[in-house]
């Protein structure tokens, strides 16, 4: 990749607003969105996008409408209008690893001291098996921070940025536990789930 040959680069502030504490998955976020989104509201998004296709009308109808419900309840707290929540759902159908690590935000996420070490113990243990749930990432989050010394957002950030895609706040979180549901139900556009992201991602960094 053109930017891994390149020495490490000295600390790069990251974006302030960028929370760095795993967000409680039964806790609504401090600032609630005033709207209460839906799961019809989440599927509209995915039809207009083209991302649902025929899927939430077939078969696996009760699998779909309990994942857009589950869409709902994780993301619409932290979306104040509909541009924001289409914007968290698309981080959910769209990963490309060599395309966001061109990304300056990222690239200075993961030049940062202690990123690979954080990467190699996330890669070991989300490629260990089982999907990523809430309680999973707990003690995922949990196991690295007694295996690294890095803390705040110089752990929870490079974690955003192999799995979600970029860096960011504690939403990101959210749409961590909606990746492995998704990745087994019919959608138009198939979502990677956390083990398919970190391979690529790996691939890409190397």
């Amino acid at each position: 990749m053109p930017w891994g040959g390149a020495r490490r680069l000295p600390p790069t502030p990251l974006p302030r607003s960028a929370s760095t504490d795993l967000m409680p998955t039964g806790t609504p976020s401090e600032a609630l969105s005033a709207i209460f989104w839906k799961s019809e509201d989440i599927a509209a998004i995915l039809r207009g996008r083209g991302w649902l296709g025929a899927a939430y009308n077939d078969a696996a109808a009760p699998a779909m409408s309990a994942w857009l419900a589950r869409a709902s309840d994780l993301l619409g707290p932290h979306a104040a209008d509909r541009t924001s929540l289409e914007r968290l759902l698309a981080l959910v159908f769209s990963y490309e690893a060599r395309a966001m690590l061109q990304d300056a935000t990222n690239q200075a996420v993961l030049t940062r001291e202690g990123a690979r070490e954080v990467i190699r113990e996330l890669a070991n243990r989300v490629l260990a098996g089982g999907d990523v749930d809430s309680d999973r990432l707990k003690r995922i989050i949990d196991e690295m921070k007694a295996a690294v010394s890095c803390r705040s957002r110089d752990l929870f950030l490079p974690i955003r940025v192999a799995l979600v895609g970029v860096a960011g706040d504690r939403e990101l979180d959210r749409v961590i536990l909606l990746l492995d549901a998704a990745s087994k139900l019919s959608f138009a556009t198939p979502v990677k789930g956390t083990r398919q992201r970190m391979l690529e991602f790996c691939a890409a960094l190397d």
